[in-house]
């Protein structure tokens, strides 16, 4: 037998054996568990459905108990008219936004305090639909425009992180200030700040 023959005899176990252990460690299953959407899940410390949900609940709360609201509806006698404006992500971290402000809208609607009115991009898209009824539609069904409903005053705000990290374990800060502004006179009606701060612990492996 030659040298050559008895080399690749003695390397097959040796293949075998990556091969083998290469087909477990790519052949490992994905399990999928369906949950209750409420139930919370902070796997990586980041911001969440959950703390989007939380924040809008309890600023929008405490945005309508403040004296604004019942203010303009004593002097107006009628219900405030209310529309969500920029919300900006000052955060080192990729926040979506839209959900968090899709948040602020359901909640600011359904307290049924104020009127809630369409945003400016929603604006755009129904303010595109009433042209094309114009030219398209029957006339006894047309929306004629310049009827709109204009707001009263509009929510803003900012979403910013500060991070801490030592030794593996991160303490994570997050600070929501929203403001509820008059859009004739500018003035600032109500300041709100909400405050979320997690610390995560990765676990070490010992071999």
């Amino acid at each position: 037998m030659s040298i050559m023959t008895q080399r690749i005899q003695w390397t097959k176990p040796a293949v075998l054996m990556c091969l083998l252990v290469g087909l477990t460690a790519c052949g490992g299953e994905t399990r999928v568990t369906r949950i209750d959407a409420g139930v919370v899940t902070d796997l990586s410390g980041r911001w969440n459905d959950t703390d989007s949900r939380i924040v809008a609940e309890s600023m929008v709360k405490e945005a309508l108990e403040y004296p604004w609201l019942n203010t303009f509806s004593q002097s107006k006698r009628r219900q405030p008219v209310v529309v969500v404006g920029t919300v900006l992500n000052s955060s080192h971290e990729h926040i979506n936004v839209h959900t968090f402000v899709t948040d602020l809208e359901r909640e600011l609607t359904n307290s049924q305090k104020v009127t809630f009115v369409a945003g400016k991009n929603e604006r755009d898209e129904v303010r595109s639909e009433r042209k094309e009824q114009a030219m398209y539609a029957r006339e006894d069904t047309q929306k004629a425009p310049g009827r709109e409903i204009g707001a009263d005053y509009i929510m803003k705000g900012t979403i910013a992180t500060i991070l801490d990290e030592a030794d593996g374990t991160k303490a994570m800060f997050y600070q929501v200030d929203l403001q509820m502004v008059d859009l004739e006179s500018n003035a600032k009606v109500w300041f709100g700040q909400k405050k979320i701060k997690k610390v995560i612990e990765k676990k070490r492996t010992i071999f």
